[in-house]
């Protein structure tokens, strides 16, 4: 089913069909928004770990 088709049927929905709906979209909204932050995290933690390898390699090749 297309969105244009969804779209169309939502005004033959009664009211609680369309508060279900509308709290679905937003627990969808909101689960998107914690993948999003979940790799930004992910990101974020892979560069810190990137830096610290280097600040390591670069100390290691000091002492030698």
């Amino acid at each position: 089913m297309s969105a244009a088709e969804i779209i169309a049927e939502l005004p033959k929905l009664t009211e609680p069909e369309r508060r279900a709906v509308s709290r679905r979209l937003l627990e969808l909204a909101a689960e998107q928004e914690d993948y999003a932050l979940a790799d930004a995290s992910l990101v974020e933690a892979c560069q810190q770990l990137d830096r610290m390898e280097a600040d390591d390699a670069q100390a290691k090749s000091k002492t030698r």
